[in-house]
């Protein structure tokens, strides 16, 4: 990677290649996506025909084969959905829900301190929800027979597939690789106990994802997955009730009953997607819509949007230390919004229309000056001393003008580390996004408001953010990324660089990004570009700044409204993302 400041400037520019500046160009349809294979069997649908919203539904089975460690049928997620004919945005909530005999306090000892076992196994895993997402939106957008949308990714199980470099990593690390230490960085992640779970601690995950002769993984190496590859068979044949009804069921219930679990029958006959009210604002003159709850994501993005949009960022630029000092006060607003008014809308009254309005905003706005303002002073509540991510996106557009951003997850990476004996898939460990010990709001960025708290049957908060920016009835951006808590801000530097900022769609997506999580009162910057006079600056004005690895993974689709060139932008974040289109 080479790095280039612009003369007079003051701006830096990742060069990540010869064609940094310049994105994948479309003139029909594209899919863009974590995994080349998958993005393929999107692209396919959409030249069979098939809307956005099939090629979403292809993609999205086709990863959770390609991509375990976020691709699933046992996780849940987040789709915003535009419907070119009708000028209206769709947004279907596909997210895991509480088992009906959770409790609030089921991962406290009686002192009060957290177990471990909220990061992995059958006790972690809420109700999944991903194929009754994918099945309603089928069912609100789709054109395609639903056997063809799910037999590619029943393929790709059955008959295996070139595991990438990435993947044999990822799978070694896995199977193979010792535990990161007790108490590390690596094993303690947001786990008080220093507990490190994975694949290799759960017989079924072994049998599902190891070689047959017991060797590593090495790039090139065919995966094969005959229990998934059957699990889609009947899905394909049989529709989402299999999956809720059927056989998986079956299986699924006879596996949390065997290892702790509390997903029952009863859970997965009763769990419904369900189509929800989507989140919207203007910016710029532009429409942006998103995710409303159970998904913070949409309100955070929106609020943070209304917050900036008093100020003249491109004035200064998007390395300027007063531009990240405003950027910065809007998310700590924004995620201080996350933490205490937002959580399952059909357990908790929360007020949409307030949060994302712009009089909400300017009353937000009014409290910041020149100087960081400290986190715990926006809370009226104490906040106490600290005790001692993996998701996907894809977007989709095809020939019509519909579009898709669909965010999904297992949670962290592989999720529960658990595979369903017999069903080939790994389960979720959603769980543990609950807010898991009640009344505890530390600075480590542990929360513990109420809205929150474990319920049975509620649905989980997410931070997810799909997202969509129309104009004129068309659209101009989809994008949405993983990165748990950072997914929000990811977004927001997307779609300010490409609204507020006018960098193009390669620029936009390679731009290094900034997360502020309201706790931990830090503002982590990603890489080393960033201009060193900035962050002294920031220092000054009282931020706690420290450089962060890579955020997030946004894979987008940006059109050109004067050309009708579709620019489908894989992040390079990940090498195994791809563009795939005509």
């Amino acid at each position: 990677m080479q790095l280039s400041r612009a003369a007079g400037l003051g701006v830096l520019l990742i060069l990540w290649s010869p064609l940094a500046l310049r994105a994948q160009t479309f003139t029909k349809h594209v899919v863009v996506a974590q995994e080349g294979n998958a993005a393929d069997v999107g692209r396919d649908v959409l030249r069979q025909g098939g809307t956005a919203t099939d090629a979403a539904v292809a993609t999205a089975f086709a990863l959770a084969v390609t991509h375990p460690a976020a691709g699933n049928l046992g996780g849940g997620g987040f789709l915003v959905a535009y419907d070119a004919a009708r000028r209206a945005v769709v947004t279907i909530d596909f997210r895991e829900a509480a088992p009906k005999g959770a409790t609030e306090r089921m991962y406290l000892r009686p002192d009060g301190t957290l177990l471990p076992r909220h990061r992995a196994g059958a006790w972690a895993a809420g109700v999944p929800g991903t194929v009754r997402g994918l099945a309603l939106a089928h069912a609100r957008l789709g054109k395609r027979p639903w056997p063809t949308l799910v037999q590619p990714a029943a393929r790709l199980a059955r008959e295996g597939f070139p595991v990438s470099a990435e993947l044999a990593r990822s799978l070694n690390g896995q199977l193979f690789d010792p535990a990161p230490a007790a108490g590390s960085a690596a094993a303690r992640k947001d786990d008080l106990s220093g507990r490190s779970d994975r694949l290799a601690d759960f017989p079924e995950s072994v049998a599902a994802f190891r070689k047959s002769d017991g060797s590593r993984w090495k790039e090139g190496d065919r995966l094969i997955q005959p229990d998934l590859a059957e699990t889609l068979d009947r899905i394909a044949e049989h529709g989402p009730d299999e999956f809720y009804k059927g056989r998986t069921a079956e299986l699924i219930a006879r596996y949390m009953a065997g290892h702790e679990g509390l997903v029952t029958l009863d859970d997965l006959a009763a769990y419904q997607a369900k189509e929800r009210a989507p989140v919207h604002t203007s910016f710029r003159g532009y429409e942006v819509y998103g995710m409303g709850p159970p998904s913070s994501g949409g309100i955070v993005v929106v609020q943070m949007l209304n917050i900036l949009e008093r100020y003249d960022l491109k004035a200064d630029g998007p390395f300027a230390a007063l531009t990240l000092h405003r950027v910065t006060e809007a998310m700590r607003r924004a995620f201080f919004t996350r933490a205490t008014a937002v959580a399952d809308p059909d357990v908790v009254d929360v007020p949409v229309a307030k949060l994302t309005s712009k009089a909400y905003a300017d009353e937000l706005a009014r409290s910041i000056t020149d100087r960081a303002t400290p986190s715990a002073q926006l809370a009226p509540f104490p906040v106490l001393g600290a005790e001692g991510e993996h998701t996907t996106h894809l977007s989709t557009l095809d020939g019509d003008g519909n579009a898709v951003a669909l965010t999904y997850t297992l949670e962290e990476g592989y999720g529960a580390k658990a595979v369903v004996a017999g069903a080939g898939f790994l389960l979720n460990n959603e769980m543990g996004d609950f807010n898991l010990i009640p009344g505890r709001t530390d600075t480590s960025g542990r929360i513990g408001t109420p809205a929150n708290l474990i319920a049975p049957g509620k649905r989980i908060l997410s931070s997810q953010a799909p997202t969509l920016v129309l104009r004129d009835g068309r659209v101009r951006l989809v994008t949405g990324s993983p990165g748990g808590r950072t997914i929000p801000n990811t977004v927001l530097w997307v779609v300010l660089n490409v609204l507020e900022f006018g960098r193009s769609p390669r620029e936009a997506v390679d731009a290094p990004r900034t997360h502020h999580p309201w706790f931990p009162d830090v503002l982590t910057v990603e890489g080393s570009t960033w201009p060193p006079e900035a962050l002294e600056a920031l220092k000054a004005m009282g931020h706690r700044v420290r450089r962060g690895g890579v955020q997030g993974d946004a894979h987008s689709i940006v059109v050109d409204a004067a050309s009708g060139t579709i620019h489908g932008v894989a992040d390079r974040r990940r090498a195994t993302a791809k563009a795939s289109g005509d």
